[in-house]
């Protein structure tokens, strides 16, 4: 399924720079990131599943994923626990079985292979996003190019990150697109005026029907768009 921008961004000889997200866009760390708060959370007695968080699962500043879960699993433990407990469950699970989205090194390597620059815009701490690159062999993609909600002091669905990350690219929005698989990302693309692709390759995603966002569910079709 591709829609929104079908009639205008197969003509992009403009664009210059891809931003991408990195968890869920570039490495296929969703499920795990999921795990990770399943397991965090049947700490404290919780009686949560895989299915319930990856349905509920929108994105955003970890701060308020957790505390929505903590919300709805009736755990009456503060965030600032949960935080470092859930960042090392993440780091234990990607390091045990982190890979690269399905097609990804190959698309990174013909978007190179072009000229197009890349960058990387999160909402997840650079340490976090470089070892995460780093597992699936993508960090040399993205040396120096890595920008975080940590540094813009903002996080999705704020457009702020998009607009910091383009400075620093030496790009104007106009000059970019930017690939997002989460309601959040996709909204600060929106809020951004940016050229928007949503990967939306989770089955529990629900469509965004919005002029500026074409759905993508491989993520190899965004070459058909910038070629």
């Amino acid at each position: 399924m591709m829609n929104g921008l079908d009639d205008t961004v197969t003509e992009q000889s403009d664009i210059r720079c891809v931003i991408f997200d990195c968890d869920g866009t570039l490495v296929d760390s969703e499920t795990l990131g999921n795990q990770a708060l399943v397991n965090v959370f049947n700490r404290f007695d919780a009686r949560l599943s895989l299915e319930e968080c990856l349905r509920h699962f929108q994105g955003g500043k970890l701060t308020d994923i957790l505390a929505a879960t903590r919300e709805r699993a009736g755990v009456a433990v503060s965030v600032d626990t949960l935080e470092p407990l859930y960042r090392e469950e993440c780091r234990r699970l990607f390091e045990q079985g982190l890979s690269p989205i399905p097609g990804v090194p190959d698309m990174l390597a013909t978007l190179a292979a072009q000229g197009c620059e890349m960058c990387i815009a999160s909402n997840a701490p650079v340490s976090k996003i470089e070892h995460t690159l780093s597992l699936t062999d993508l960090l040399p993609y993205f040396e120096g190019k890595l920008f975080s909600g940590f540094e813009a002091n903002s996080w999705k669905p704020e457009p702020d990150i998009l607009h910091f990350a383009a400075m620093h690219m030496g790009m104007t929005l106009a000059e970019c697109v930017f690939v997002d698989d989460t309601p959040k990302g996709v909204q600060a693309g929106i809020n951004a005026g940016i050229r928007t692709f949503h990967f939306a390759a989770n089955p529990y995603t629900r469509p965004i029907e919005h002029p500026q966002v074409t759905t993508i569910t491989a993520m190899p079709q965004l070459l058909h768009y910038l070629s």
